[in-house]
């Protein structure tokens, strides 16, 4: 089977997490002290702890994408620590430079991007939660640079232009709606649910049944800030009609870990 067409794809998706890496490092890259230390809307964090944390997050993605072994090792370690898995990274964090944080995350972005190019799209990788597919694991790395780039903007008052690039968040939203209800022991309801979205471009993505009653219409961005719950659905325009997706819009979570809630409206 010719599979080019999806190799295409996941390079391009490659590429996308590069942009998105790229985008975030312009904006953090003149910050002073002072803005280093600014408080972020993750509750006991600074601007230097969200860099510090997707560092971290690249040492165990690189693991992952290259080492599954070694990886689980690492996994099994950092979560029998008692004082909870990302402490005692966030001192090493908080005993750097700033420049030193941001060195070791140029570093150990481009590691993981190295190693997920030598994938094909439907390898399996294990992380936190179940395992992916390359394609899904790249994706997540994007969702999560460009959700920590959200608290650090929140944080210091920039306002990000959008990107397409959102759509890689749209479609691992769509797709973790059943892993959203799972993850808190919930039954998925059977309702299907229509998502319309206006990407950043003025194009719609689309999903599900166009006759479906349960329906989520509005802009791609505000969609994505609630799936990796930067914002609650008050704080935005989307249109959410229907139980299923009112629902699925107040558990939404698009990525691994134990089930948290989003930030208060």
């Amino acid at each position: 089977m010719n599979t080019r067409p999806d190799r295409v794809e996941y390079e391009r998706l490659c590429d996308d997490l590069v942009a998105e890496q790229v985008s975030l490092d312009a904006m953090i890259n003149d910050f002073d002290d002072a803005t280093w230390s600014k408080a972020t809307p993750a509750q006991g964090w600074d601007v230097r702890d969200q860099v510090g944390h997707l560092a971290i997050s690249e040492d165990l993605a690189t693991l992952a994408a290259s080492d599954s072994e070694a990886f689980r090792a690492e996994l099994a370690r950092m979560l029998s620590n008692a004082e909870g898995p990302e402490m005692e990274h966030l001192r090493r964090v908080r005993g750097m430079a700033p420049d030193a944080v941001i060195d070791w995350w140029r570093t150990a972005r481009s590691r993981t991007v190295a190693a997920l190019l030598t994938h094909e799209p439907t390898d399996r990788l294990p992380w936190a939660g179940p395992h992916m597919s390359a394609m899904s694991f790249a994706s997540a790395r994007l969702m999560e640079t460009w959700a920590h780039g959200q608290d650090i903007a929140d944080a210091v008052g920039i306002e990000r232009i959008p990107t397409d690039r959102l759509i890689h968040i749209a479609r691992l939203g769509i797709r973790t709606r059943r892993f959203s209800y799972f993850n808190r022991g919930l039954p998925l309801p059977v309702d299907e649910v229509r998502v319309e979205l206006l990407s950043p471009s003025g194009s719609w993505w689309l999903w599900g049944d166009a006759a479906a009653l349960d329906r989520i219409v509005g802009s791609a961005l505000d969609f994505c800030l609630i799936v990796t719950q930067r914002r609650a659905v008050n704080d935005t325009t989307l249109d959410v009609t229907g139980d299923a997706a009112i629902g699925w819009m107040a558990i939404a979570q698009a990525f691994a870990g134990p089930p948290t809630d989003a930030r208060p409206a």
